[in-house]
């Protein structure tokens, strides 16, 4: 004796189930978009993205801060006894050997001309955040005549390179473009 099973054929209550169940996972990504869409960015947030610095107002010697994406970058107008003293450093002497530098490979080495811009060696342009605890460092400071982090002690050269204390990597080179002789553009 054999037994043939058949599927039951669809009915109208299959129909509703399927029916309910697709309007309830529609409703519920309707009331779930304003929860996730609110975590995006807002327009304030959006236009700090890039931040032009007209950099003729900057003296030679000079650092001056600016806010980009809620952080300060400092930029440096360096002398040409800064930028020889911190073309001497031998790399050997760094604790942290990359050059941390946005616009460059990641394994670039730290050396003065990776630091900075070629061509505008004068133009130093780092995050001005301690890489240790995330402390504001003071400009013109320090051992090494570039910042020093009152909070821990990290020294940083005049190329933003750490040369001592608990900081463990070089202060951080934002990506940024130089439009022209007077105006750089981070971000």
């Amino acid at each position: 004796m054999t037994t043939t099973e058949h599927a039951e054929q669809p009915n109208r209550r299959d129909f509703l189930y399927l029916a309910t169940g697709a309007t309830a996972v529609w409703g519920a990504a309707f009331l779930a978009w304003p929860f996730i869409d609110q975590m995006n960015p807002d327009a304030a947030s959006l236009a700090l993205a890039s931040t032009d610095v007209d950099l003729s107002q900057i003296a030679e010697g000079q650092v001056v801060s600016v806010k980009w994406r809620g952080k300060p970058v400092f930029i440096w107008n360096r002398t040409k006894q800064q930028i020889e003293e911190a073309s001497k450093t031998p790399l050997g002497d760094l604790p942290d050997k990359n050059a941390r530098n946005a616009n460059l490979p990641s394994d670039a080495d730290a050396s003065d001309a990776n630091r900075g811009a070629k061509g505008k060696e004068n133009w130093l342009i780092v995050t001005g955040v301690c890489t240790h605890l995330g402390c504001v460092p003071l400009a013109n400071s320090g051992d090494f005549g570039g910042w020093l982090c009152p909070c821990h002690g990290s020294h940083y050269d005049a190329a933003g390179r750490i040369r001592r204390g608990p900081a463990p990597e070089n202060l951080a080179i934002p990506p940024y473009a130089f439009e022209g002789d007077t105006k750089i553009k981070i971000g």
